[in-house]
């Protein structure tokens, strides 16, 4: 019986309310190598022409967000890898700014901890992140339901090497399980509604925003 309510609760982590559930990456207009390339991951039940994000905004990541777990998260990564590689190749000099959202987040912060050290001139943004170490606050959802999601989405780190990232949980158990769970989806759904603004976040944030509140790395 325990095991199938933390399979419930499992299944419903994580999610996006609203979002469509196609999925597919399907083309989109080359981006210019002017200003900077900015590129998003929505969450789980996102596509990549619906995922809530919104501004000036070259590309938008598709992959499998049916299910949150380990091998959904790989499949992001990659693909965000294969894009802004494919960018970078491009245009040397462009500047890449990336944001994700809960699972989207966790794509995000897998993409930079496995590739700072061979991607240069490039932040992130990360909102609502399963992955966010405490504190202030407590590890993301993604710990606790490690064993269930498995790698790379289980666990928490701050490995960012040189890029900076900003991080953003508002009283939100997905990020922070001090939060307590009872306080998703609604706080996960709602905390956030200028956050996915990419024009409100600058290209060389560090830090984090906790609670509505800056605290320092």
């Amino acid at each position: 019986m325990r095991a199938r309510r933390i399979a419930a609760a499992l299944t419903g982590l994580l999610m996006t309310a609203g979002l469509s559930v196609a999925q597919g990456s399907t083309a989109q207009a080359a981006a210019p190598c002017e200003g900077t390339y900015t590129i998003v991951v929505g969450g789980t039940g996102s596509s990549w022409n619906n995922d809530g994000f919104y501004g000036n905004i070259q590309q938008h990541v598709g992959y499998p967000t049916q299910i949150p777990n380990g091998a959904s998260a790989r499949a992001g990564v990659n693909e965000l890898n294969r894009l802004v590689r494919d960018q970078r190749a491009a245009c040397p000099g462009q500047h890449v700014k990336m944001g994700g959202y809960s699972l989207g987040a966790a794509v995000v912060h897998i993409w930079v901890t496995e590739n700072w050290q061979t991607f240069g001139n490039v932040n992130a943004v990360l909102i609502s992140d399963p992955k966010r170490q405490g504190p202030p606050g407590a590890n993301g959802g993604a710990v606790p339901f490690g064993g269930f999601v498995g790698a790379p989405l289980a666990g928490a780190d701050r490995f960012f090497g040189n890029v900076p990232v900003k991080t953003i949980c508002h009283w939100d158990y997905v990020c922070d399980e001090s939060a307590g769970i009872w306080t998703y989806p609604g706080n996960h759904v709602n905390n956030y509604p200028e956050d996915f603004n990419m024009d409100h976040h600058n290209d060389s944030a560090s830090e984090q925003w906790y609670n509505g509140a800056w605290n320092p790395w």
